[in-house]
């Protein structure tokens, strides 16, 4: 049983003060990971640029690789925040998921392939030889997947989704491809048109994601719709 969705911070803050230093070092870290990588990165660096001691870091995060998590983490965050609050919930299972592959998509790439990259290489494994670390990548995968997963139950619920395969399956189906064209823009530098990419990228997936018949009956419906609206006129 997992302990906590993020990696423990050395000290809980007990006042605004602490609270502002802490989101302070947040931001701070995430632009120094994200121009320098995770092994260039210092958090030297980090207090220098905020004008404060590398001991005040380490006041509320235990070294580099907790910070570096905990930045992860609050990015997961903003994009899970963003997924929630604008995912169009009436919408069919399709048009849902293409929003959350745009989103995902976008949000990766807003600030550049810094901290996309820095996402890519350090947001799949921990350190070696730290289970603490490893326990916390786990919780924190499984919580920034869980909007997709949810959509996939809801999916299989409904009869949109094919119910023959196991929901982890599904999502590595649609997060796997997403990480490549990903890798692609930091490796090449090439630009990514995230609307028409997301558009594509659900085209091609949802014939293996869609249940047996799921489309003749979405057919027989609108026929249905349609004869019943001209028999009105």
């Amino acid at each position: 049983m997992s302990k906590s969705i993020a990696p423990p911070q050395r000290r809980t803050p007990a006042s605004a003060k602490s609270e502002q230093r802490v989101r302070d070092i947040l931001r701070v870290g995430r632009q120094v990971f994200a121009e320098h990588g995770y092994e260039r990165a210092t958090t030297t660096e980090i207090a220098r640029l905020l004008g404060i001691s590398e001991a005040t870091v380490f006041t509320y995060f235990r070294g580099k690789r907790e910070l570096c998590l905990r930045v992860i983490a609050d990015w997961y965050d903003e994009i899970i925040r963003s997924i929630e609050e604008g995912l169009p919930r009436q919408a069919s299972v399709r048009e849902q998921l293409e929003f959350m592959v745009l989103t995902h998509l976008r949000l990766f790439l807003i600030q550049g392939t810094g901290l996309c990259a820095l996402v890519l290489r350090e947001g799949r494994k921990p350190e070696d030889g730290q289970a603490a670390d490893a326990e916390g990548f786990i919780e924190l995968q499984r919580r920034y997947t869980a909007p997709l997963m949810e959509l996939l139950a809801r999916g299989q619920a409904s009869g949109e989704l094919r119910q023959d395969i196991p929901l982890r399956l599904l999502r590595s189906l649609i997060f796997g491809p997403m990480e490549h064209m990903l890798w692609e823009v930091v490796i090449t530098g090439r630009q990514l048109d995230v609307e028409h990419s997301a558009r594509d990228l659900v085209a091609l997936l949802w014939p293996a994601l869609q249940a047996p018949g799921a489309e003749l009956e979405r057919l027989r419906a609108m026929r249905g719709r349609v004869a019943q609206a001209l028999n009105e006129t």
